[in-house]
């Protein structure tokens, strides 16, 4: 058993000195987050149309972010947010050697995304829901954010995993997006682990 432990600790640390940040393995899964959590068929759920202007929220190494500006093509434009500023400097980087001028990171404040009002088609979210601390009053604010029609989908764990607190229930969300002013336009429960739900504003920012 010993030697199990060993092996794996091993095999741990040769993927980590294989990245360039510890941060970004972390965000990418270590290889293995395209089979779980099914990428292509979330951005074909989402209904995306091209010319479409998109915010990814916590993009942390663009795992999601890059497939939402191919979503919304050349004539769309996704920004990339984030709080960490060595994520903005890598998006940075990864926009300009992969020819991304259809994505722009953005550095954000924790309480608010900084987006330009009242431009944005979809606000996107994928395991960063957990991090934010007073998230009705986040997405409150998100509301003045949105296009006319725009909409908000959230994807979280739904349950502990080896980070015990990294997650949402459920319920918790629905509750909190009400009370910040949305109601749910679509429950999709393809991924496993995850919630993928999707909001519209109730009103007016």
């Amino acid at each position: 058993m010993h030697h199990l432990r060993t092996a794996s600790l091993v095999l741990v640390l040769l993927q980590l000195a294989s990245c360039s940040a510890f941060k970004r393995c972390a965000y990418e899964g270590f290889g293995r987050r395209d089979g779980w959590q099914q990428p292509d068929r979330v951005v074909r759920e989402l209904a995306i149309e091209p010319g479409q202007r998109l915010a990814d929220l916590g993009a942390g190494g663009g795992y999601f972010a890059f497939r939402l500006a191919d979503a919304v093509g050349p004539e769309g434009f996704v920004y990339a947010v984030d709080v960490d500023e060595s994520m903005i400097e890598h998006l940075t980087q990864q926009a300009a050697e992969r020819g991304y001028g259809n994505l722009e990171p953005l550095l954000a404040g924790f309480d608010d995304p900084g987006l330009p009002d009242g431009q944005i088609d979809l606000v996107f979210t994928a395991n960063t829901y957990h991090h934010l601390e007073d998230r009705a009053a986040y997405f409150r604010n998100v509301r003045t954010d949105l296009a006319p029609g725009g909409r908000v989908a959230i994807m979280d764990y739904n349950r502990p995993g080896w980070m015990r607190s990294h997650y949402s229930e459920k319920g918790d969300i629905l509750s909190e997006m009400q009370d910040a002013g949305y109601t749910l336009v679509a429950d999709h429960d393809f991924i496993d682990r995850q919630s993928f739900l999707v909001f519209r504003s109730t009103a007016g920012p």
